[in-house]
């Protein structure tokens, strides 16, 4: 079965269960799903849709950090709900350990040094950890590594 496949049946537990949180997050996402297949015309696979789960994520944290800092309590909690509930279809996440481990074989394959190699070694990084670990811990793991 395939991730939308599971969305897609999640959905539908969820309308039985009469789940309104999660009908509208899980909507969200196979919304996000089915405009992404229009504008791009091709069939999205599993790592297109983590891909987009991460970026709904992002989004959604962005958000949680407005909305406290502007004292809206209120929809920052709307926000973190939404994310527990993308967050179920992620793979599992590599800790700070093993992204620091992932980042030095990286660098060290490539022979990168210095600042200026940031971005030839973040091209790679993404390829190889895209969907397995938050990029904003990989970024920071790859300016450690290259300082």
């Amino acid at each position: 079965m395939t991730l939308k496949d599971q969305i897609t049946e999640d959905m539908k537990t969820a309308m039985r269960a009469k789940d309104t949180a999660r009908l509208g997050t899980i909507r969200l996402l196979l919304a996000a799903c089915k405009q992404k297949e229009v504008d791009e015309r091709v069939t999205l696979g599993d790592a297109d849709v983590v891909a987009l789960v991460d970026k709904l994520i992002k989004q959604r944290k962005d958000s949680i950090g407005q909305f406290t800092a502007a004292g809206r309590m209120d929809l920052a909690d709307k926000e973190s709900a939404e994310v527990a509930v993308l967050e179920a279809y992620l793979p599992q996440r590599l800790d700070a350990a093993a992204i620091d481990a992932a980042v030095q074989a990286i660098v060290a394959e490539l022979g990168a040094s210095g600042p200026g190699a940031m971005g030839k070694v973040m091209g790679v990084v993404k390829q190889r950890l895209a969907g397995n670990a938050d990029m904003g811990l990989v970024s920071a793991a790859v300016k450690r590594a290259l300082s």
